[in-house]
């Protein structure tokens, strides 16, 4: 496919990317064993080529037990079998920069998986051995010592199980999320150098950048405190010590012109600004304009606050409708709450999805047109919803560790339909996750025939959108329930979430529109447009 005009020249190219987010897993299968790998990503370099985005961003690939969809990480420098090789891996982000498109892989630095070396070697060394010095062991408290160091919570959400196990030596060892996840000391030097030359080793492979997992939990409070609500700081979130780790960080990223996005989950937004300050993290993620509902006002209220945060920083904000443990975009928007809340999700809650897409297709031009990075979730760009999983056939530890109250994240994380009259939708062999029956109406060749598909208008949204520039959002004057800004002279995007159709401005050109004008050529509800004054 040759190079696309959208090929990245500048070095902040991260400031206004359209990144693309690739679930390996689930992406595509190369061998045919029903698990996505990298094959089958370079297989399908040039549809995300022509879908126009600026980089790729990979969830875990390294090797791996899978106790967490990857995020329990065994090995650092080696790719997972089911995924493919090292080589394999430099052979990826060498032919996708070949097309423009870079690369940014995930880190998970808070823990490292059970089967990582320096855990094995710190049960195999015992109490009060340095091997032990790297994670957090602890006698327990109680008479026996039967009871957990502190009170802390998992941050599985929902979950009501202790972080902290106990070995048959009487040591306790603390683990935010999973047992098989343990937490690293990151008070070690050992530790911190350990994931400087991490960062070096992929840098030198030619990444552009680093995803940054829980960027917030590294820390703790040396002590080990239990929680006491309303006081600060936390034992271990967003503690200050974390900054001079990113400070070093970032040091190690400006050698190889490399970039960081945060996970950073905080809400407040003078907290959240200190992690983007210009000798720390590039980026991070808004997970507050992600889980907002479909409601004018309050999207607003999310968008201005975002730029708020940023601006004082200098940094870019990031935009996200939906991610790998999200609810699909066209599920969420097609229920009566139409926010997102680990805490209330459940079996069963009824969408309507016809209305749910059409939202969606209007929320991805209100999110395209923002000033800042955008991430766009795999499958998002099909109009992909959210799948009923089985019981039987569901992995996602974060429905287990609930009691099975929560459904977990694996309906956002079926693998993606390529070919409508393929075996299993032309993913590969049969997926490790079950395929809805429909699937195959939503596959990428039967939608990029269609111009009224939603992969029709993610193409044509990303490649008409650098005509809103770089400049800053002004927002016009527009009724209760419609959102209309510029950031370019001349060039507007206009969304009406409510009844009824909006009479637009004058116009020379509709550069986009999620769904067709009435016949009087207003906007309908739950459409969004782009204008050419």
């Amino acid at each position: 496919m040759g190079q696309p005009t959208h090929a990245p020249t500048r070095t902040d190219w991260w400031r206004s990317a359209v990144i693309y987010q690739v679930y390996v897993r689930s992406f595509a299968d190369g061998d045919g064993d029903g698990t996505g790998d990298l094959a089958g990503v370079r297989t399908r370099l040039p549809y995300l080529a022509e879908l126009g985005v600026d980089a790729l961003w990979f969830n875990p690939w390294y090797l791996s037990p899978m106790k967490d969809g990857g995020y329990d990480v065994a090995d650092y420098r080696a790719i997972d079998p089911a995924f493919g090789t090292l080589a394999e891996a430099e052979k990826l982000i060498a032919e996708a920069r070949e097309l423009g498109i870079r690369t940014i892989v995930d880190i998970v630095p808070n823990h490292v998986s059970d089967q990582h070396p320096w855990f094995r070697a710190a049960l195999a060394a015992g109490p009060g051995s340095p091997e032990r010095e790297l994670f957090h062991f602890r006698p327990g408290r109680g008479p026996q010592g039967e009871l957990p160091p502190n009170d802390w919570p998992s941050q599985f959400v929902g979950s009501a199980e202790p972080v902290w196990t106990r070995l048959a030596d009487g040591d306790w060892y603390l683990h935010l999320f999973t047992p098989e996840q343990p937490d690293l000391n990151w008070a070690h030097p050992a530790v911190r150098r350990e994931h400087e030359d991490i960062l070096r080793f992929w840098f030198e492979r030619g990444v552009a950048g680093v995803r940054i997992d829980s960027a917030a939990l590294l820390a703790k409070d040396p002590q080990l405190p239990d929680l006491v609500t309303g006081r600060e700081p936390n034992p271990f979130l967003d503690r200050d010590e974390l900054h001079d780790i990113y400070r070093s960080w970032r040091a190690v990223a400006d050698e190889y012109d490399g970039i960081f996005v945060g996970e950073v989950w905080l809400p407040d937004p003078e907290r959240f600004a200190r992690y983007l300050r210009p000798d720390e993290l590039h980026t991070a993620f808004n997970f507050s304009f992600l889980s907002c509902p479909w409601d004018a006002r309050r999207l607003r209220t999310s968008i201005d606050d975002t730029l708020a945060e940023h601006a004082p920083v200098g940094a870019p904000a990031t935009w996200v409708l939906c991610n790998h443990d999200v609810t699909r975009t066209v599920t969420r928007y097609g229920r009566e709450d139409t926010g997102f809340d680990f805490a209330t999700k459940a079996f069963g809650t009824p969408a309507d999805l016809a209305q749910g897409t059409r939202r969606a297709r209007a929320a991805a031009l209100l999110s395209l047109a923002l000033p800042g990075a955008v991430y766009v979730y795999q499958g998002e760009e099909l109009g992909l919803p959210e799948a009923d999983i089985p019981l039987d056939r569901i992995e996602d530890p974060m429905h287990f560790r609930s009691g099975g109250t929560d459904p977990g994240r694996d309906g956002c994380r079926v693998p993606l339909p390529w070919a409508a009259d393929a075996p299993y939708a032309g993913f590969g062999g049969e997926p490790w996750l079950p395929q809805p029956a429909d699937w195959p109406s939503y596959a990428a060749d039967r939608q990029a025939a269609d111009p009224g598909s939603m992969l029709h208008l993610y193409r044509e949204a990303i490649r008409r959108r650098p005509a809103f520039g770089d400049g800053p959002l002004t927002w016009l004057p527009a009724r209760e329930g419609v959102l209309a800004f510029t950031r370019a002279e001349g060039v507007l995007c206009v969304v009406n979430l409510a009844d009824p159709p909006f009479d637009l401005p004058e116009y020379t050109e509709l550069l986009v529109s999620s769904a067709p004008l009435d016949s009087e050529g207003r906007l309908p509800k739950d459409t969004a447009v782009w204008l050419r004054a």
